[in-house]
């Protein structure tokens, strides 16, 4: 057996070697078998090291995925029997004992074996050889061996010299040796060719992101996804939704919350509030759009679900949002809690709030805890806004200042609420103005408000206008009611049509109803449909009336004719009827009461008039006078006269005149004459006179 210890030899040696490796050809050609496992190696330092979708781990980081070796298993009794064999000057065993010596570490014992079978034309040793001298710092060195292995046929020397030559800057160069391992099927190969051409934006990037994938690469598998959806994100066609969220959220990952962590305010004019969404919250770069499984979507999942299965503590991740966003939450929180537990501080987050959705508050703030330790800012505003609804002020203030110091801005914006909740109305603009000042809208929105109520209108406009090009859609409405108040009508319609188109339900509802003030009743109905249909009880009662003008009205039903169907109008006068608006309660009993529906008709004049309507107490009173029910009927009109219901006043004047309660009757006339309107202050007027006649005949 020869050793070759003089490095001053190499290049010599190296052109003996690259024609003896000719020579020899297939018959030196040790097939490797480990590549598969040392893949999963290759990903963990990729992992480890933080460098996904950047550069490549350094060799040392991933010493022995470039090892070729001739078997997949080695034994005490094995090495024993290759050790043999290559002393006797095998050199198969050469080169299989070199290998082993070098995956154990062993760099001194391995050397010598791996140049024997080198100087015998074995290139899996030749490989090997470039590996252990890389990890000895002789890079140049290791890289002679490499290609002259690499010409001979070995992928995995084409792929670590290619690797070599993007580590020296040399694209052109690495490129070529990457194309020559993937092609010949090296799953490493193919991911860092891949990683160079997506590096260039080129676009067979995708290529091979697939055909590392499909050999089972983890990391080409999760970033193969990634390329999907983000495909799919930009295609109306295949995308399911990309939810917008605040601070610098990313493009798809539903924004969870705690509090006020997604900042969307009421829009009231007044005051802000928060909408608490309740989705994972994410790195800009890195935030999963769910969809249907179908399309480019439908590819994604299966990838991140491969690569999950292979322990990528991301892709469960992802894939634990599509499933959530699809509803299948049992699995989605299984892959959660695989994610979490492999260290994922966003996984841990998002099972915190999908056990809290299901009611397990005290389970779902230890994964909160975790997570926010871990420096999840998501995490530490949920803490937070856990603690500030337990009434915890301290702790809730001290989880925001957390995220904050964790980058979320969401915290300033939430220490901002809890110092608004608490009257605090100088620190609340203070954490409002430092949230605003960093891009977060909804807390420009806030600031805004607060400057409103203190009366500085020329000073909140700006945050207002900034938070609303910045997309926020109560800010767009508050600047509709700041123009409105200041009487520019034109202004004011242009914001609110902006809300209103991004589904701003009280926008809708002004839009509706400047538009029915110019007469345009059509796109008015489609803007009081929109508001009604988001919950506007003033909308629903105000569309019903567009309906109602349009339709004769109805006449009592025949006898022995069956009561007719309520039509559109009616539904939405009862839907609104059914939220408590007192005017359309009142239109609903006058509709049923058309409809002969005494019994309907009674209800809702009941709820009106003990809501406050006068019109309802009115109506009650005909209704109970009519099935003789003259003292009730009394009552009622009397709580309508006394809230200034002219019609009111003269029935109780007649009903006292019959009773002959004359001064009585007198009263109530002189009441029903100064609240008219005119035709009942004229028969009112009459009346007394006749009253007064009849007292003093």
């Amino acid at each position: 057996m020869v050793f070759m210890g003089d490095r001053a030899t190499l290049l010599e040696t190296g052109r003996f070697v690259q024609r003896r490796i000719h020579e020899m050809g297939n018959m030196a050609d040790a097939a490797f078998v480990a590549h598969a496992a040392d893949d999963a190696e290759a990903v963990q330092a990729f992992e480890d090291s933080g460098t996904v979708g950047g550069a490549e781990p350094s060799h040392s980081a991933e010493s022995t995925q470039g090892i070729e070796n001739t078997e997949s298993t080695e034994t005490a009794e094995s090495e024993a029997r290759h050790r043999r064999a290559a002393d006797a000057g095998d050199t198969a065993s050469m080169s299989v004992l070199g290998a082993l010596l070098l995956r154990r570490g062993d760099l001194n014992g391995a050397e010598p074996y791996l140049r024997a079978a080198t100087a015998d034309g074995d290139r899996a040793a030749a490989n090997n050889l470039g590996v252990l001298l890389h990890q000895r710092g002789y890079a140049d060195e290791a890289a002679g061996w490499w290609r002259i292995a690499a010409v001979a046929g070995s992928a995995a020397a084409a792929h670590a010299l290619g690797r070599h030559y993007r580590e020296r800057g040399d694209e052109p160069g690495a490129e070529y040796w990457l194309r020559q391992s993937a092609e010949q099927g090296h799953a490493l190969g193919a991911y860092a060719l891949a990683d160079l051409l997506e590096h260039r934006s080129d676009v067979g990037a995708e290529r091979w992101l697939r055909a590392a994938a499909e050999q089972g690469h983890r990391e080409a598998a999760y970033r193969l996804a990634r390329t999907l959806e983000s495909k799919a994100a930009d295609d109306p066609h295949d995308a399911f939704g990309r939810p917008g969220a605040d601070a610098g959220l990313g493009p798809g990952l539903p924004a969870r919350s705690g509090a006020g962590a997604d900042g969307t305010g009421t829009g009231t004019g007044t005051g802000t509030g928060a909408r608490k969404e309740g989705r994972a919250g994410g790195r800009k770069d890195d935030g999963p759009v769910a969809g249907p499984a179908a399309g480019r979507i439908g590819e994604a999942e299966q990838w991140y679900r491969q690569a999950a299965a292979r322990g990528h503590r991301r892709a469960a991740l992802h894939l634990g949002a599509i499933l959530e966003q699809r509803g299948e939450l049992k699995e989605a929180g299984r892959w959660y809690l695989t994610s979490a537990k492999g260290g994922e501080a966003r996984a841990a987050c998002a099972l915190g709030f999908l056990l809290r959705d299901a009611g397990d508050e005290e389970s779902a703030a230890v994964w909160w805890l975790r997570a926010a330790q871990e420096g999840d800012g998501n995490a530490a505003n949920a803490l937070g806004a856990l603690h500030a609804a337990r009434g915890e002020q301290q702790t809730a203030e001290r989880w925001y200042r957390a995220a904050m110091d964790a980058g979320d801005v969401n915290g300033a914006y939430n220490l901002g609420l809890l110092c608004a909740a608490q009257d605090r109305t100088p620190q609340a603009e203070q954490w409002y103005r430092r949230a605003a000042y960093a891009g977060h809208r909804e807390a420009a929105n806030a600031l805004a408000v607060l400057l409103l109520q203190a009366g500085d209108a020329t000073g909140a406009q700006p945050w207002f206008s900034k938070a609303a090009e910045a997309g926020s859609v109560d800010a767009a409405f508050n600047l509709g009611i700041l123009h409105a108040g200041r009487d520019e009508d034109r202004a004011a319609l242009t914001w609110y049509e902006r809300a209103a188109a991004a589904g701003h339900t009280e926008a809708a509802l002004q839009v509706g109803m400047a538009l029915l003030h110019h007469g345009e009743e059509q796109e008015a109905e489609r803007h009081l449909r929109c508001a009604a249909g988001g919950g506007s009880a003033e909308a629903a009662f105000r569309l019903a009336g567009v309906l109602d003008s349009r339709q004769p009205p109805p006449g009592p039903p025949g006898l022995g004719e069956p009561m007719p169907e309520k039509t559109e109008c009616e539904a939405w006068y009862e839907r609104a009827a059914e939220q408590g608006h007192r005017r359309a309660q009142v239109r609903v009993g006058m509709l049923a009461a058309a409809r002969g529906d005494l019994e309907s008709a009674a209800r809702w004049y009941r709820e009106a008039a003990e809501s406050g309507s006068r019109n309802g107490a009115f109506n009650l009173g005909l209704l109970l006078a009519r099935e003789g029910s003259e003292r009730e009927a009394a009552l009622w009109w009397s709580r309508a006269a006394n809230d200034g219901h002219g019609r009111a006043a003269l029935r109780l004047a007649l009903l006292a005149a019959r009773r002959g309660e004359l001064t009585e009757g007198q009263r109530w006339c002189a009441r029903a004459v100064k609240l008219g309107p005119a035709e009942v202050a004229e028969r009112a007027a009459r009346l007394r006179e006749a009253l007064h006649q009849e007292l003093t005949a």
